[in-house]
């Protein structure tokens, strides 16, 4: 029998579409062990109601690459999953349960294949690494997939920096939230959201993060996707009232995710916290700090 817990992540970041990420310290849990001639799969939360619980349950499906990529083939699968990150939020649920079904059964199979190669597999189910590759990694995450190769480059994140992630009560499907979006974009807007998102990735790793405001800044997604977001634009403005170092759109939304001082912490979840209670009840806050082991298999 293996455990593995793999964390939530929040990609994009503002202007690094596609291609920055971070992980975050709420986690999903996968029991496996190999069993008689059957499929067996519990959901002990309550996306049971809607997750598939036959051949067609995404962690089942990754741990199935792993087994056709190595040849081993068991006969039968007894699967126990703990989601805690939200579905369809934009928190990485889809790449937490395809992470851990990857780390599980490669753990299963002897571990033949490195981090990199599962990495590389993930990114293919997928479709891009921008939440897979912190999944597997922890801290913070610049990755670009090249034909069959993710490149990428990975930091801890300080722990006087806090993610307060602001979880609506509505889910948006990433297919819808990418629909929205321009198949085009102009020369300005490219060059806008590359150096933002380069001043991006250097903040984080400098700890620079008097920086943020502006490079979380975006021409790429966000303004095409707040109209499926009501609120979204009242919920940055406030953020940043209350002092936030920077506010973005989650991976394809719906969650906002408000970058905070440690020290800061406190008086903005009392505030933002008393703001949702009075003028946006569908919203929930979470203080969240990032989580900078990643996957890891707990027993």
């Amino acid at each position: 029998m293996v455990k593995v817990r793999v964390p939530a992540t929040s990609a994009n970041m503002g202007s690094g579409f596609d291609s920055l990420g971070v992980a975050l310290n709420l986690y999903n849990y996968v029991t496996a062990e190999e069993t008689g001639n059957t499929i067996q799969i519990d959901i002990l939360d309550e996306t049971s109601k809607f997750l598939a619980k036959d051949e067609r349950n995404l962690v089942y499906r990754s741990m199935q690459t792993v087994f056709d990529r190595v040849g081993y083939h068991p006969k039968g699968l007894h699967l126990t999953l703990e989601n805690n990150i939200m579905v369809t939020r934009g928190l990485g649920s889809s790449s937490a349960g395809i992470v851990s079904g990857l780390l599980a059964a490669n753990v299963m199979t002897g571990e033949t294949l490195s981090k990199d190669e599962l990495l590389v597999m993930a990114a293919e189910i997928e479709g891009h690494g921008d939440n897979v590759t912190p999944a597997i990694f922890g801290g913070f995450t610049v990755n670009v997939k090249r034909k069959d190769k993710v490149h990428y480059t990975r930091v801890a994140v300080q722990d006087e920096l806090r993610f307060a992630a602001f979880v609506p009560d509505f889910y948006l499907q990433t297919k819808k939230a990418r629909n929205v979006l321009p198949k085009m974009v102009s020369m300005r807007d490219a060059v806008y959201n590359t150096g933002r998102s380069a001043l991006l990735a250097t903040s984080i790793m400098s700890g620079n993060y008097e920086n943020l405001r502006v490079a979380v800044e975006d021409k790429l997604h966000q303004r095409y996707r707040k109209r499926l977001i009501p609120d979204m634009e009242d919920l940055f403005r406030v953020c940043y009232e209350k002092n936030a170092l920077g506010v973005y759109l989650s991976g394809a939304g719906p969650t906002v995710v408000a970058m905070v001082y440690q020290k800061d912490e406190e008086v903005f979840k009392q505030e933002m916290t008393q703001f949702l209670s009075s003028s946006m009840r569908h919203w929930k806050l979470h203080m969240l700090r990032a989580d900078n082991q990643g996957a890891v298999v707990i027993k």
